[in-house]
């Protein structure tokens, strides 16, 4: 199966962005307009990719534990992407909680975030007419066929067992978290052995093949295991 790499979407995407494909459910909504899964937690799930991004990438370290730990920047290495970039300079202004981070950055990212994707040509907006008289936008997919490669490379992993990259990981973790695995059940069945893997990934068990240090993969299942702390508390639909 071709991966994300082999079809040239490499180091340009951000987790947040493929996190936000994945969860975009083109089919679904009034007549397939379109709609992004756990939206009532979404602000946790992008700002967990923005850390697990960081952390992937050793721009950011944890200290202490349990509920003493707190993540902090790591000097003089900031990233280039502007959106990891601001909550990277939020956590160089002193160490804080995950749960702060979360709360913090959370809340302005799915605009820029979804922005991207339709530069992109992953998702289209478009407009319609809804009963003749209201106008209403819808968001479609692109054609691009990126949303079902992370797909497939995510389905490999949670169904099939191979032994993920850490991005993969990382995005199976994150879609673990978020709490919206049951509404991909067509393309990711809903088994017992499924939920097991999960959870694991959730736990930084990524597989003794997985290519990412041991420091970044404990960092990035510390934020994972926040964001699931901060979305079981809230309501789902």
């Amino acid at each position: 199966m071709a991966t994300r790499h082999d079809m040239g979407y490499g180091a340009e995407a951000s987790l947040a962005e493929d996190l936000l494909l994945l969860l975009f459910q083109p089919d679904a909504g009034f007549r397939g307009s379109g709609v992004i899964a756990g939206e009532n937690t979404l602000f946790y799930v992008l700002a967990g990719a923005v850390l697990a991004d960081l952390a992937l990438g050793e721009q950011v370290r944890t200290s202490g534990r349990g509920s003493s730990t707190r993540v902090e920047a790591v000097a003089d290495r900031p990233p280039s992407d502007e959106l990891l970039r601001s909550a990277w300079d939020y956590v160089a202004q002193k160490p804080r909680g995950v749960q702060t981070i979360l709360a913090a950055v959370g809340p302005t990212l799915r605009g820029p975030v979804l922005d991207r994707l339709v530069d992109r040509g992953d998702i289209r907006r478009t407009r319609r007419r809804t009963l003749g008289l209201f106008t209403t936008t819808a968001l479609e997919d692109g054609g691009t066929g990126r949303r079902s490669v992370l797909l497939g490379d995510v389905r490999d992993v949670l169904v099939d067992g191979v032994v993920p990259r850490p991005r993969v990981a990382a995005l199976g973790a994150l879609l673990s978290a978020s709490g919206t695995l049951p509404q991909f059940d067509r393309d990711i069945p809903w088994t017992s052995p499924m939920i097991n893997r999960a959870k694991e990934l959730e736990q930084g068990d990524w597989g003794a093949g997985a290519a990412a240090e041991a420091v970044a993969r404990t960092v990035t299942a510390t934020i994972i295991n926040s964001v699931v702390v901060a979305t079981s508390v809230i309501p789902r639909p």
